[in-house]
C-alpha cells in the first residue's frame, strides 16, 4: 500500500458530563499529545466499511432509532497491556447494554470481525510504547480514586467518525431515540 492508509470508521458515544471532563483533564496530564481527543465510550472500534459512508449512515440511523438511551457506571482504571499500551476506565455497571449496542450496530456495511473481544471502556491514554505504562496507570488510578463526582455516564448519543491513528472527524451524530443530532 502506498503512504495513504484507507480511512477507518468508528461509532462512539461522547461523554460530556463530569466523568468526561475528568478523563480529558487526566489525559492532558499524562498524555498531552492526545489532549485533543474528546472523552468517549467506543461502540464500534475502528474498522473499514464494506460499503459506502451513506450506506453506513443509513444503518446507524435505523439502528439508533431502535435503541433507548441508558446509563452506565464506570469502574476501575485498567490497561490492555501487553496487547496494547492503552490505559482506560472499565465500564462496570450496565456493560451488557454496551455489548448489546455494539452487537446491534455491528451489522451490514459496519460488520467487522474485530481482532479482540469487545470490552466496554473509556480510554484515558493510548500510548505509543509500553515502558511508561505502569507508572502512568498508577497516576491514573490515584487520580480516579481522588475523583469524588458521580461515576454514571448517560449513553444517549452516537457519533459516526472517520479517521486514522489519533485524528478523527465527526461525520454525523444521532441520538438513541433516532433523531439526527446537529454537528
Amino acid at each position: 500500500m502506498s503512504g495513504m492508509e484507507s480511512p477507518q470508521y468508528a461509532l462512539v458515544a461522547y461523554v460530556r458530563n463530569p466523568v468526561g471532563i475528568f478523563v480529558e483533564e487526566l489525559r492532558r496530564e499524562i498524555h498531552p499529545e492526545h489532549a485533543h481527543l474528546a472523552a468517549h465510550v467506543t461502540v464500534l472500534p475502528p474498522r473499514p466499511l464494506s460499503g459506502s459512508e451513506d450506506e453506513a449512515l443509513a444503518v446507524v440511523s435505523r439502528m439508533a432509532a431502535s435503541q433507548a438511551p441508558f446509563e452506565i457506571g464506570m469502574g476501575e482504571v485498567e490497561s490492555f497491556v501487553p496487547s496494547t499500551p492503552t490505559i482506560f476506565i472499565r465500564v462496570a455497571r450496565a456493560a451488557y447494554r454496551m455489548r448489546e449496542l455494539h452487537d446491534a450496530m455491528n451489522v451490514g456495511v459496519l460488520a467487522f470481525d474485530e481482532p479482540w473481544p469487545y470490552m466496554p471502556h473509556m480510554t484515558i491514554a493510548k500510548l505509543d510504547c509500553t515502558p511508561d505504562v505502569e507508572q502512568l496507570i498508577e497516576t491514573a488510578r490515584q487520580r480516579w480514586h481522588e475523583y469524588k463526582g458521580s461515576r454514571q455516564v448517560p449513553i444517549d448519543n452516537l457519533a459516526f467518525v472517520r479517521g486514522a491513528g489519533h485524528t478523527w472527524f465527526d461525520i454525523a451524530r444521532f441520538s438513541l431515540n433516532g433523531d439526527k443530532v446537529p454537528r
